[in-house]
């Protein structure tokens, strides 16, 4: 029989002992996933403050929807809500950017402002290669940044977060050829890419 906890969360009725090491193993499985999670998502969206709304809405999600599922199938799992996150907020924010152009003010043709100013600089080196202060880790930066959304999810899946072909195939909601044709895909990208670091 499923219980329900006050917010939400459905969890298998058993004894106490059993309740508590279930809840100890899913608070240890997010807290091994979040710092890799709000990278991937940081890569995809650009913003850290967005990347960490995106990174605890699928937490959140993952738990409510998977918290009873064996531990096993987690990481997975959580990476597919994850991408379906990523995907939404994508979505939202063409929508968003639509909007946004409809209302700014017609141009006028005389005016010398440059448009490039007001456009975010893609360049910009993320946090975690600031602090390493290594010119290897801006470029990886890039290079990842660089890659097509697919070929960087199976990078990231594959390499970074250790899952075989079938759990990232999951994850992407694709067959496993596709994740083995993403990475190679991938991967000669960025040994193009960083030929200069090696």
């Amino acid at each position: 029989m499923i219980g329900t906890r006050v917010d939400g969360t459905r969890w298998m009725q058993a004894e106490d002992g059993e309740l508590a090491d279930a809840r100890v193993r899913l608070d240890h499985f997010l807290r091994g996933v979040e710092r890799r999670a709000l990278r991937m998502a940081e890569l995809s969206v650009g913003d850290k403050d967005e990347a960490l709304d995106v990174v605890q809405d699928s937490m959140l999600a993952f738990v409510r929807n998977y918290a009873t599922k064996p531990a096993a199938e987690w990481p997975p799992l959580f990476h597919r809500v994850l991408d379906s996150r990523l995907t939404d907020w994508h979505r939202r924010s063409t929508v968003r950017g639509r909007w946004l152009a409809f209302l700014r003010p017609a141009r006028d043709d005389d005016d010398d402002s440059d448009l490039l100013a007001d456009i975010p600089d893609p360049g910009e080196v993320g946090p975690l290669a600031r602090l390493a202060g290594a010119d290897a880790g801006a470029a990886l930066d890039g290079a990842l940044k660089a890659l097509p959304l697919r070929q960087r999810q199976a990078f990231l899946l594959r390499i970074w977060e250790g899952l075989d072909v079938a759990d990232t195939a999951t994850a992407m909601r694709c067959s496993e050829g596709s994740v083995k044709t993403h990475l190679w895909r991938a991967l000669n990208s960025l040994r193009v890419t960083l030929e200069e670091h090696r």
